[in-house]
């Protein structure tokens, strides 16, 4: 079955804004369009719920009703507990947290296991375990390819308590076998946090198959608001000390949120979920369970993305002055394309915007993986991505403006 594209495109208010007219987009890793049920959603809550949630009148119930049926569903998609389910203002802020949690739980002399393939937010606070007295251990990428190899990673899992590695890098963009590695840290007791950020916008993850303790990605890079998510088993989370507040320390989903939730942006998520749902319906799966209906959606946004990109990475990894970054064969990767040139990415993101084309240049907090791979992080790198409601034509633009600029 291959996505309606026509019918994708309609729930993205932003592909019938006059603004936006005659611009591609190819920065959707940065951040994503944000769907149509999502907007009404958050247009709903703060024309008529925008009061303190969970009192007994009619405008805080319905909030508090909103908010939770948000966790509800999103839990059901991902195959877990609804109080296995919390919000925080990013990712970034939620890692933090939960670096924290860890400080207090793990004793000097105990060893953790990062990666150099992260982006800084899953990694830069792990790595600051080390003040405390932690063993931080690096799980290297191969320079050349920027593969994370799984015979590196057996002898630093010995006697680890954590490790925390990216479901696909936002540079690299190779899928890692996240079963395959979770089995082995467990194997060894270790804890498995793995980042979804860079993968969650293809495909909302069956936190049960990957085998996760820990799943973290960002709302508003799956058609959300600006939120993080996170999924914590929860027999881990509620051996962690609680981060929240005392009186709130048996609840799951409030140990680790120390401040307020946003309101209106958790009950806006549950558009995420009415998102999901509608595509499952309109392409026949109006009646699975609502695993399967994740499931059936991850496979048409996969399919269709993996059929626009490889004539993308066929295209950059045939030029003599680019260097392509990560696999060559879409099927293994993320629709996220760093190329690495002799001009400066962000310049070649100036050019491309003069054309039309929405991309970006730096970075992107990946300073490590870069520069593990021989890459200037000041120089930057080009990035290209996007996801399954681009279009054919849009791929066609980019490689003919590619043309032009380089």
């Amino acid at each position: 079955m291959a996505l309606d594209i026509d019918f994708t495109r309609a729930q993205f208010p932003a592909f019938a804004e006059p603004a936006l007219q005659g611009q591609a987009f190819f920065e959707n890793a940065g951040g994503s369009y944000t769907c149509k049920p999502v907007i009404d959603r958050l247009t709903r809550f703060y024309h008529q719920r925008k009061v303190q949630p969970y009192a007994p009148y009619e405008a805080s119930r319905l909030g508090g009703a909103e908010m939770d049926e948000a966790r509800t569903r999103l839990a059901a998609l991902m195959g877990v507990d609804v109080d296995e389910v919390s919000f925080g203002p990013s990712t970034t802020a939620n890692t933090y947290v939960l670096a924290q949690a860890f400080r207090q739980h793990l004793v000097p002399g105990d060893a953790i296991v990062v990666t150099n393939q992260d982006h800084e937010a899953n990694t830069g606070p792990w790595r600051r375990l080390a003040d405390s007295g932690i063993e931080v251990r690096e799980w290297q990428i191969d320079p050349v390819t920027g593969h994370l190899p799984l015979d590196r990673l057996a002898p630093l899992l010995k006697g680890a308590k954590l490790l925390c590695f990216p479901h696909c890098s936002n540079v690299v963009a190779e899928v890692n076998p996240v079963p395959e590695i979770a089995a082995m840290a467990h194997a060894e007791g270790a804890v498995v946090c793995v980042d979804g950020v860079s993968y969650a916008p293809h495909g909302f993850p069956d936190i049960d198959a990957l085998g996760a303790d820990i799943y973290l990605f960002s709302a508003y890079k799956t058609y959300g608001p600006h939120q993080g998510i996170m999924v914590i088993r929860r027999a881990l989370g509620m051996a962690l000390p609680n981060q929240g507040h005392y009186f709130n320390g048996d609840t799951l989903y409030k140990r680790f949120t120390p401040a307020g939730p946003d309101h209106a942006q958790v009950a806006a998520c549950a558009g995420m979920a009415d998102y999901v749902d509608a595509q499952a319906a309109h392409h026949g799966g109006a009646d699975l369970p609502a695993k399967a209906r994740a499931a059936l959606v991850h496979d048409l946004m996969r399919r269709h993305e993996t059929a626009l990109l490889q004539p993308l990475l066929d295209y950059l990894g045939n030029r003599n002055d680019l260097r392509l970054l990560g696999p060559r064969q879409a099927s293994g990767r993320a629709p996220t394309v760093a190329v690495m040139a002799e001009r400066r990415g962000e310049d070649i993101a100036r050019d491309l915007a003069a054309q039309g084309i929405m991309a970006g240049g730096g970075d992107f907090y990946a300073v490590r993986a870069l520069a593990a791979q021989g890459a200037n992080p000041d120089h930057g790198v080009l990035r290209l991505s996007f996801v399954h409601y681009t279009s054919q034509a849009e791929v066609d633009r980019l490689i003919a403006a590619l043309d032009r600029v380089l």
